[in-house]
């Protein structure tokens, strides 16, 4: 407790707001992955390439699923006007649990085919386990929403450790255990209620228990676009492992999915940082150009200073502490883990400028993007992986570094053009 205040006396004292919100996502992921790499290193001395394999199938289906709660709703509660808020709040409780139940049905059903199709059956029990959890997150995702609105980050960050936290450590002790690929599945099914505690603690709002329709129509008007966008992210983050465990066998797709989480386990969070803490900041200063224009621009220099080191060092580190941690039979995967890590390094530029396009309503040209990419990225990893797991490797790491660049350039410059002749048009 004493460490905790001290952290939050130093970041109070920041002035820059997306500077103090990813100091405390940022020295949230910092905590989470120090935690992740005790549960990483039992992991990989007691399961198997193979189990690892099992792992990656399940993780890669239920993620598949779980993006669709990445909906747009929670986006568009952050973004819409007050006095249109708390008809929305009402609307999406009931909208996201009609979605819930919907994909928890639709997991359980796709673990029969997704076990054909890796002709293990090994894998429907846990697919359908992990369904459970989403039976879980209507309770809490509007306070979640409007805790983001707030910009409370450290309610977020602080939240996200407690969760990410026990569900490393019950997964450490699950592996000690020989609970084998179990291990890895349980705890997701333990975290939850620690989420919904700290969601419903943090924010007074509560439903009103009457079923309303009102507002379903713009909130999935405006939420398409995103989950298409979260959609193909998602379809990228996991072709690889779609394609490497169908093509190479599952022991290749578990050294590979070892070394794309040990290299990019900590920057995917801090990514994801990214995400979270500028959408809100933007959305409040976008009623002024100039600040506007020195939120977005403050933040890509946040990035560079904050994200841009961390991923340099981990990967000039990796053939020194791969071994030395993780033990010796993962000294092979060390190549695939410094290029999958570098790639690292364009992704949040790329979600800025995502952000910034949020923000003005223009999700549409989000998605046309990500279509773009994601076919760009396909066609890269199908050459890439004529070159085994090493090449799909350098597949993901020469489409982020060439592609993201020019597309956090080109939205960047358009945005502010169209509002700059926009606020020229209007001044007499």
């Amino acid at each position: 407790m004493n460490a905790f205040s001290s952290l939050s006396l130093k970041l109070k004292s920041i002035n820059n707001p997306f500077a103090r919100d990813m100091g405390w996502l940022g020295s949230s992921q910092i905590v989470n992955r120090f935690t992740r790499l005790a549960a990483t290193v039992v992991l990989a001395r007691c399961l198997s390439p193979h189990d690892y394999g099992l792992a990656a199938i399940i993780m890669t289906t239920n993620e598949f699923v779980r993006v669709f709660m990445r909906n747009g709703i929670g986006t568009r509660l952050i973004q819409v006007d007050e006095d249109r808020l708390e008809l929305l709040c009402q609307s999406a409780y009931w909208l996201n649990w009609i979605l819930f139940i919907a994909l928890f049905i639709l997991q359980s059903l796709a673990a029969f085919p997704v076990a054909w199709f890796y002709n293990d059956t090994q894998l429907i029990l846990p697919i359908c386990t992990l369904a459970a959890t989403l039976l879980f997150l209507p309770i809490a995702l509007i306070q979640n929403a409007l805790i983001q609105r707030q910009g409370k980050m450290w309610v977020i960050a602080l939240s996200d450790t407690m969760h990410v936290t026990t569900e490393n450590f019950s997964s450490l002790g699950f592996a000690l255990a020989g609970f084998g690929v179990w291990a890895i599945v349980l705890p997701r099914l333990i975290v939850p209620p620690i989420w919904i505690a700290m969601m419903l603690r943090h924010h007074p709002w509560r439903p009103k228990w009457h079923f309303t329709t009102k507002g379903w129509g713009e909130l999935m008007t405006f939420g398409r676009s995103v989950l298409g966008v979260e959609l193909l992210n998602t379809l990228r983050f996991n072709l690889d492992y779609l394609l490497v465990g169908r093509f190479l066998g599952v022991e290749a797709l578990g050294a590979y999915f070892f070394a794309f989480n040990a290299g990019l386990g900590l920057s995917l969070g801090l990514i994801t940082s990214v995400k979270v803490a500028l959408l809100p900041r933007l959305c409040q200063a976008r009623s002024q150009l100039d600040q506007f224009r020195q939120v977005y621009f403050k933040s890509l220099k946040t990035i560079t200073w904050f994200f841009v080191p961390v991923v340099l060092l981990q990967a000039s580190l990796a053939p020194f502490y791969v071994p030395l941690v993780f033990g010796q039979q993962w000294a092979t995967a060390v190549p695939i883990l410094v290029l999958v890590c570098l790639s690292a390094i364009p992704r949040p530029f790329a979600n800025a400028a995502s952000q910034l396009l949020l923000s003005v309503d223009r999700p549409g040209i989000d998605l046309a993007w990500n279509i773009l990419f994601t076919g760009l990225f396909t066609c890269g990893i199908l050459i890439g992986v004529q070159g085994q797991s090493l090449g799909v490797a350098i597949a993901v790491l020469l489409t982020h570094c060439i592609c993201l660049p020019l597309f956090t350039i080109w939205a960047t410059r358009f945005v502010f053009h169209r509002l700059a002749t926009a606020q020229t048009t209007i001044t007499p």
